[in-house]
């Protein structure tokens, strides 16, 4: 099996190497700039001549593709960056792309063409706001014999900070193609990730046949319809204390900002400050991420069907008093990871649909209640007698959820390691909430949900 896959890596740059990066990551930026006001003079011109009634076929062409920004770069560069000459032509290639990929995304967000929050107009990127990035798509793009160093154009040999051997060992077999590399600045460190085509051996779950059930929540990460309990660690509650301690002493240093609103040049202070903020921060992100990954490699690699659940986690961060504790378990990103390393491991993925009552119906019986608080954390049905926790009961229905997608399509796609949705697709609302009138629940138990593959 053929699959992109990206292998990240923490650089250890000499302090010139270092400001070769930064160099490279500020020319994307500016090129990303020149780009989108070229641009923007374009649109503001037609928009006038439209205003005064100039014919459509004498409008001002608007021209946003990159092999168009590409060729009006290389006419104003001498003027527009003298200095261009310092770096790769790759840099400006990754600003010039982003404006393509930017106003793209904004016309099919306009049109109706792109689904999910609607994509305003493009700005412009600050460089003391903007994360500092470039991608490198041609050149000497390679990983050394050692397995500690990487080769970057024009930017030579970067040491990095730990091994890259499972990328080297791929290289070396021939199962393995680097297609890009991107650096990228995060928290006062430099990163190099290579998006590589590798040729994954087909492999299966080590318990095909087993169904788990994943409810993700609050109180705990996840709790399996096995029975499993995986504890939520909490790390930003746990660094909330040493952020809150930062911000309010980067609040007393001299900022860049003065009172009135005027710049000025920040302290050395406030500098450090501001950089001890970031590590904090991309050390909780990064804490975060190695818990779920090694959470969802596991789910993914033990059992053959997986079921987890629909989350409109745009309508749960809506709640002001859960939104913090909510982000800090990353749900949608159990769900993303959850979506590939199925695929990769051989199993299957089913997503239940979003109304589906996964916390108010009973696992023994099937009753289904027409409340559930979410401060009742343990749930007693009044039909059959069961007392369950919460949670557990939502997971086994979940598991239980399986069986009526195999009875209803057989062989799918989701058999082969996709994604199906039990249940037609319901519109953006606060999950768990009540069900607007003349709706029905999507599934009873006996009865089998409609189905729909996502590609």
């Amino acid at each position: 099996m053929r699959v992109h896959q990206a292998y990240r890596y923490a650089l250890d740059p000499t302090p010139e190497q270092a400001a070769a990066l930064a160099s490279h990551c500020g020319a994307a930026r500016v090129a990303f700039n020149w780009g989108l006001a070229r641009i923007k003079a374009a649109l503001n011109q037609r928009a006038a001549e439209q205003s005064y009634g100039v014919p459509e076929e004498l409008l001002t062409e608007v021209a946003w593709s990159l092999y168009a920004l590409r060729r009006a770069w290389n006419g104003a560069k001498d003027t527009a960056a003298p200095w261009w000459a310092q770096n790769s032509k790759e840099a400006y290639n990754t600003g010039l792309d982003g404006v393509t990929r930017a106003l793209t995304n904004w016309v099919a967000s306009r049109t109706g063409a792109r689904a999910g929050k609607k994509v305003g107009f493009p700005r412009f990127k600050s460089k003391h706001r903007a994360t500092p990035s470039c991608r490198f798509t041609t050149g000497t793009i390679r990983v050394e014999a050692g397995r500690r160093q990487v080769t970057l154009p024009r930017l030579g040999t970067i040491r990095t900070c730990e091994s890259t051997r499972k990328l080297a060992r791929h290289l070396e077999r021939g199962t393995g193609r680097i297609v890009s590399a991107t650096v990228r600045r995060e928290g006062g460190r430099w990163f190099v990730s290579f998006t590589c085509e590798i040729d994954r051996a087909d492999r299966v779950p080590a318990r095909p046949d087993l169904v788990v059930g994943v409810d993700l929540g609050v109180k705990d990460l996840a709790v399996l319809s096995t029975g499993e309990v995986v504890a939520n660690p909490k790390h930003h509650r746990t660094a909330l204390k040493r952020l809150r301690r930062l911000n309010k002493q980067l609040a007393r240093r001299i900022g860049p900002r003065t009172p009135d609103g005027g710049r000025r040049e920040p302290s050395a202070r406030w500098r450090k400050t501001k950089a001890a903020l970031g590590k904090t921060h991309a050390r909780v992100a990064h804490q975060r991420r190695d818990g779920l990954h090694q959470l969802t490699t596991r789910l993914a690699s033990t059992y053959g069907t997986v079921v987890v659940e629909d989350l409109n986690m745009s309508g749960m961060l809506a709640n002001r008093r859960l939104a913090r504790a909510i982000a800090d378990v990353g749900m949608g990103e159990v769900r993303r990871q959850l979506t590939y390393k199925t695929s990769w491991n051989g199993g299957r993925l089913i997503v239940a649909d979003r109304w589906y009552p996964s916390s108010k119906t009973c696992s023994g019986c099937g009753a289904v209640k027409a409340k559930l608080a979410l401060s009742e954390r343990t749930y007693t049905c009044t039909g059959c007698g069961l007392i369950l926790d919460r949670d557990l009961n939502a997971a086994l229905n979940l598991a239980a959820l399986a069986a009526d997608v195999a009875q209803s399509c057989g062989e799918t796609h989701n058999a082969r390691g996709g994604a199906v949705r039990p249940g037609a697709r319901a519109r953006l609302a606060p999950a768990k909430r009540e069900l607007p009138p003349g709706r029905t629940l999507p599934r009873q138990r006996g009865s089998s949900p409609t189905l729909t593959d996502k590609h």
